[in-house]
C-alpha cells in the first residue's frame, strides 16, 4: 500500500510518539512480570535455532574472505584477528537483529495486529487498561533481553566457524588464528556489539507492536502489516547500525 509523502510523516511521528510513550511507561508499576516470560520464551524459541545456523554461514564466509586477503597480504597471522573483529563489531549485532524482526518481529505483529480486529484493544481501553502498560512494555523488554542473549550466541558460535573454515579448509595454523584473537578486538568492541543488539531488540519490538495496534482491514490487513513491519524494520536496523558505528569509531580508540 503506498502512502502520500503526508501519510508516512504521519506515521512516522506516531511511531515516534510510540515510542516515547514506550519509554515513559517503563517505570509504571504493576510490571507485567509473568506477560514479559511468556514473550521472552517465545521470541527466544522462534528465533534461537534459525540464529544459530544463519551464524555459521556468516562466520565461515567472513574467515573465507579475510583468510583469503591475509594470504594475498602475505599477514596469515592476523586472520584470526580480523575474523574475530568482523564477527564482533558487524556480523553478530546484524544477524541478531534480522532474526529478531523477521521471526520474533512478525510473530508480535501478527499476535498484536489479530487482538486488534477482534476489538480486544479496544475492549482493553474501555475498561481502563493501558495497552502499551500490559501488552507493549513486556514485548519490548522481552525483545531486548533476547536479543542480547542471541548476540553473545551469534559471537560463539560465529567465532567458532570461523576458526573451523579458517584452519580445517584454508590449512591455516589453530595457534596463530587463537592467539591472535586480541590483536585488533578489544573488550569494549563487545560491549559496544551487545549495546547495538539492545537498541535493535527495542526497535524490532516497537515497530512491530506499532504496525500490530494500527492494523485494519481484517486478516488482509494484518498481513499487510505484518509484511509492512519487516520493511520499516530493516531499513531503520541498517541506519541505526551506521549511526551507532560511526558515534563508536569516533568516541572509543582503535588499536592499529
Amino acid at each position: 500500500m503506498s502512502l502520500s509523502p503526508t501519510g508516512a510523516l504521519r506515521h512516522s511521528g506516531n511511531l515516534f510518539a510510540m515510542a516515547l510513550d514506550v519509554v515513559r511507561t517503563l517505570p509504571r508499576r504493576p510490571f507485567q512480570a509473568r506477560e514479559f516470560i511468556q514473550q521472552a520464551w517465545f521470541v527466544a524459541s522462534v528465533t534461537i535455532l534459525p540464529t544459530a545456523l544463519v551464524s555459521i554461514p556468516f562466520g565461515a564466509v567472513i574467515a573465507l574472505q579475510i583468510g583469503s586477503l591475509t594470504r594475498q597480504l602475505g599477514a596469515q597471522s592476523f586472520s584470526g584477528a580480523a575474523s574475530v573483529l568482523a564477527v564482533l563489531r558487524e556480523a553478530s549485532p546484524i544477524v541478531t537483529a534480522l532474526l529478531i524482526a523477521g521471526a520474533g518481529g512478525t510473530a508480535i505483529c501478527a499476535d498484536l495486529g489479530a487482538r486488534k480486529i477482534r476489538d480486544e484493544i479496544d475492549a482493553m481501553q474501555v475498561l481502563g487498561i493501558d495497552p502499551i502498560h500490559r501488552l507493549v512494555v513486556p514485548r519490548v523488554l522481552a525483545s531486548m533481553v533476547v536479543a542480547v542473549l542471541l548476540n553473545g550466541l551469534v559471537s560463539v558460535v560465529g567465532v567458532a566457524g570461523g576458526y573451523f573454515f579458517n584452519v580445517i579448509l584454508q590449512h591455516g595454523t589453530p595457534g596463530a588464528y587463537l592467539a591472535s584473537f586480541t590483536t585488533l578486538a578489544q573488550l569494549s568492541d563487545l560491549w559496544a556489539a551487545e549495546i547495538k543488539a539492545l537498541v535493535f531488540g527495542a526497535i524490532a519490538a516497537i515497530v512491530a507492536s506499532y504496525k500490530g495496534l494500527t492494523a485494519k482491514g481484517g486478516p488482509k490487513g494484518v498481513g499487510d502489516a505484518v509484511n509492512q513491519s519487516v520493511v520499516i524494520t530493516f531499513m531503520l536496523l541498517f541506519v541505526t547500525n551506521f549511526v551507532m558505528t560511526a558515534v563508536y569509531f569516533q568516541v572509543v580508540p582503535q588499536r592499529g
